[in-house]
């Protein structure tokens, strides 16, 4: 009928579209939707490809990240298409929910109040930020510990153990203090776990005049920074592989940190942006 329709006009001159719906007693919006309806321009098929493609080297991306690295490969695109492209080929991340719970804030240890509600941080070395995470191995979990300098989002400290430990959170604050000069009223901020609120983690602090902050018990948003640090190491790196053992997860984490991550905090803070073949290569 729609065909009929469609080519009745080129044929009789003087019956219109609405004349030959009523007279077919056809719907003329399901016929214009009918007669509207196209395949796929290639365009749309080879975006689609390319979205698969990235799919399968990056599956924890969701399509903001998806957009940003189609962009990135000179692909302009809008993220609503790609969102409406993904969730047609259902290729939406799922995410990966926690196994470890790396923070014990039930201790008699002294808790020290927020204090960066009040801070307003327009340099280097004025806010540092800390925290722990772990990170599954074929066959154990191994933890990581991080210090962010909260200005410039840099990572100036990481330690990478077996073991929760006080000692692996002093490794990571060792690398800080040998990496940066320690400024007057420079504020170290992290969650209430026994490993920050331990006698000899917060001495070191105090042996260096950094002031102690910690976030309310049980609350992530307090110490946000450092957990989106930690969702974007999780995603861009350690979620796209499966360590075999130590050594390996070491190699990779360590490489993510110092030529990675660090890169693209340095540029950003210099207003560089570097050239298309770098940003490939740092993925």
């Amino acid at each position: 009928m729609y065909q009929l329709v469609a080519t009745a006009p080129e044929a009789i001159g003087a019956l219109s579209v609405a004349r030959m719906c009523h007279a077919l007693a056809l719907n003329r919006a399901a016929y214009y939707r009918w007669r509207d309806r196209r395949e796929e321009p290639t365009s749309a098929v080879e975006l689609r490809d390319q979205l698969q493609r990235l799919a399968l080297e990056f599956p924890t991306y969701g399509y903001r990240r998806m957009t940003h690295e189609l962009r990135r490969r000179g692909v302009a695109v809008n993220h609503k298409r790609v969102r409406r492209l993904m969730r047609k080929d259902n290729l939406l991340c799922l995410r990966h929910k926690g196994f470890v719970r790396t923070t014990d804030s039930r201790h008699e240890l002294l808790a020290y109040p927020n204090l960066v509600p009040e801070l307003v941080v327009n340099g280097p070395d004025q806010l540092w930020v800390a925290d722990i995470t772990y990170i599954r191995l074929q066959r154990e979990f191994i933890y990581l510990a991080v210090i962010l300098d909260a200005w410039s989002r840099r990572c100036i400290g990481w330690a990478l153990d077996r073991h929760l430990e006080t000692e692996l959170a002093l490794a990571a604050l060792r690398m800080a203090l040998s990496t940066r000069q320690v400024q007057a009223g420079l504020i170290h901020h992290s969650d209430r776990g026994v490993q920050y609120a331990s006698q000899a983690y917060t001495s070191m602090l105090k042996a260096y005049e950094i002031r102690i902050s910690m976030g309310r018990r049980g609350n992530p948003y307090d110490n946000a920074q450092a957990e989106r640090f930690i969702r974007t190491l999780k995603y861009e790196e350690v979620y796209l592989f499966e360590y075999q053992d130590f050594s390996e997860a070491y190699a990779h984490v360590s490489y993510f940190l110092e030529e990675v991550y660090n890169h693209k905090r340095l540029h950003s803070a210099l207003g560089y942006r570097p050239p298309v073949e770098f940003e490939q290569l740092c993925g």
